[in-house]
């Protein structure tokens, strides 16, 4: 009866979506269905990882507790903000797809290959045949797309071939082993936060890692403060004064990009200050909007 035919078509195996990500042709890994996307080269990442809780967890578990004691228990309060904001930060960065571009189907490659034998035309053999670039203009400047011979097609302004993913991304800035992943169009202001915070949180455990000693040396001796936590105070001191300049330094070279809407990428080439004087046609010759649109503007989906 008519039940009877509901109950077998229920038992019908579906046929199995194949999603998007899991045609995906570059060099990436895939966990959680989908949603948290990496590099295959992984290793320096669960480095970072691995200091920032080491360190952290030292100056909770020992110099927080004296301090929160003798000075103000905002003091890991304020630890603890800086952290979290920073490990969700790096999640973010770390997990996001940065802004891979799709490559092209075989209809749309073959395209634009009858495309491009149009305009050039048939090249005699043993002649390099021309570039395969196109002008596009942005505020009234020439800029040219190149073509991208992995994704058979012609990349969008400041997008870029990753080597080491095997993508094209938007807006590509750089590929960051210490995050695991591209930074792009669609994790930059998570990657610029992460930094940020970063460098204020090794700047907070480096400063009250010298108050914590001061404090105790003045009841005990510098000797004896170093005695009584002989493998717990140098470890996040060194940690954080190797790092400090690195991280900061990052941090103020990041500031400045995005001060003047610049990628990583545009700066080492030298695309906006090279010997024609090019201006950056992207910037709005105005820190505040640069800012705003680098760091608040709308992520594409």
């Amino acid at each position: 009866g008519p039940a009877m035919s509901v109950l077998v078509a229920r038992k019908k195996k579906k046929p199995k979506v194949v999603r998007r990500w899991e045609r995906l042709p570059g060099r990436n890994t895939f966990c959680c269905d989908g949603r948290i996307m990496m590099a295959r080269q992984k290793g320096i990442f669960y480095l970072t990882l691995f200091l920032i809780l080491g360190t952290c967890a030292l100056f909770f578990a020992f110099e927080c507790r004296y301090l929160a004691v003798q000075l103000s228990p905002a003091i890991p309060v304020f630890a603890a903000v800086l952290f979290l904001f920073a490990m969700a930060t790096l999640l973010r960065t770390s997990f996001s797809d940065p802004g891979v571009i799709p490559r092209a189907l075989p209809d749309e490659a073959a395209f634009i290959e009858m495309e491009i034998e149009a305009t050039n035309g048939t090249v005699p053999q043993g002649q390099r045949p021309p570039p395969r670039i196109k002008n596009f203009q942005i505020n009234n400047q020439i800029v040219k797309l190149k073509y991208c011979y992995t994704c058979k097609i012609f990349r969008p302004p400041r997008a870029s071939h990753c080597s080491i993913c095997d993508n094209c991304v938007e807006r590509f800035d750089h590929h960051c082993p210490w995050v695991g992943n591209c930074v792009g169009k669609r994790n930059y202001r998570y990657f610029y936060l992460f930094i940020l915070s970063l460098s204020l949180l090794t700047i907070y455990i480096f400063t009250f890692n010298i108050v914590y000693v001061a404090l105790k040396s003045l009841k005990i001796g510098f000797l004896n403060t170093l005695k009584e936590t002989p493998g717990t105070y140098p470890s996040p001191v060194l940690i954080c004064f190797f790092t400090l300049w690195s991280v900061v330094g990052l941090t103020g070279f990041h500031t400045f990009l995005v001060a003047l809407n610049q990628t990583t990428n545009e700066d080492i080439k030298g695309s906006w200050t090279g010997k024609n004087r090019v201006q950056n046609p992207y910037s709005h010759g105005n820190i505040v909007k640069n800012c705003c649109e680098v760091l608040c503007g709308p992520l594409p989906p």
